[in-house]
C-alpha cells in the first residue's frame, strides 16, 4: 500500500491496540487510561459507520461498474472524508475543494488556494445578500465546514467582496402633467 501505510489483519491490529492499552493501564494513570480507551471506542465507531456507508451505497446498485460505484463512495461526504484522511482520494485538492463547495448552494468560483499558508480566498459569483462584513463571515464558515472534511488542506477562507452590481434604474409611469394628461395618451 502506497503512503506509508502499512498493511495489519484484524488480528494484528487488535493485538497491538491491547498491548498499547496495557502499557497504559501499567502505568497507573487512570485518566490516560480511560481517554485511551474512549479514543480506541470513538475511532471504531467512525470507521464502523464509514464502512457500513460504503456497503450500503455499493448495495444500492451491486451490478454498476467499478466507475459508477467509485463515484457514488466519492459523492458521500463520510466515505470521501475517510479517503481523504487516509491519503487515498484520487482526486486532487483543487478538484475536491470544488465537490465540497459545489453542496453548499452558493455559486462559488475560487480566486486562489495558497497551499503553504492553507488558505483559500472564494469569489461568490451569484446573489448572496448585502455583501457585508458579516455575510462574509458567515459565508467563509459556511464554506470552511463544506470544505472540513474534502479538503483539510485548506485551514482558512476568505470570501472577497462582491462586486457591487449596478443600481437598478427604476422605469415607471412619468408624473401627470397638469391638465391631466400623461405623456404616454398625449396625442
Amino acid at each position: 500500500m502506497s503512503g506509508g501505510h502499512r498493511t495489519l489483519d484484524a488480528e494484528t491490529a487488535g493485538r497491538l491496540v491491547e498491548q498499547v492499552l496495557d502499557r497504559l493501564a501499567a502505568s497507573g494513570d487512570r485518566a490516560a487510561c480511560d481517554a485511551a480507551e474512549e479514543l480506541v471506542r470513538v475511532l471504531m465507531d467512525f470507521y464502523g459507520a464509514g464502512l457500513a456507508r460504503a456497503m450500503e451505497l455499493i448495495g444500492r446498485d451491486p451490478q454498476a461498474p467499478a466507475r459508477d460505484l467509485t463515484e457514488v463512495l466519492l459523492g458521500d461526504e463520510l466515505v470521501a472524508g475517510l479517503l481523504v484522511l487516509h491519503g487515498l482520494h484520487p482526486d486532487d485538492v483543487h478538484t475536491r475543494i470544488a465537490r465540497a463547495l459545489h453542496g453548499t448552494g452558493q455559486s462559488w468560483q475560487a480566486a486562489g488556494f495558497d497551499p503553504a499558508t492553507g488558505v483559500l480566498r472564494l469569489r461568490l459569483t451569484g446573489s448572496s445578500g448585502c455583501g457585508c462584513a458579516g455575510t462574509r463571515e458567515a459565508l467563509a464558515q459556511t464554506a470552511k465546514d463544506a470544505l472540513a472534511s474534502l479538503a483539510p488542506e485548506v485551514t482558512s477562507v476568505e470570501v472577497e467582496a462582491a462586486a457591487k452590481e449596478p443600481a437598478l434604474l427604476q422605469i415607471g409611469a412619468a408624473p401627470h402633467r397638469a391638465g391631466g394628461r400623461s405623456p404616454a395618451t398625449a396625442p
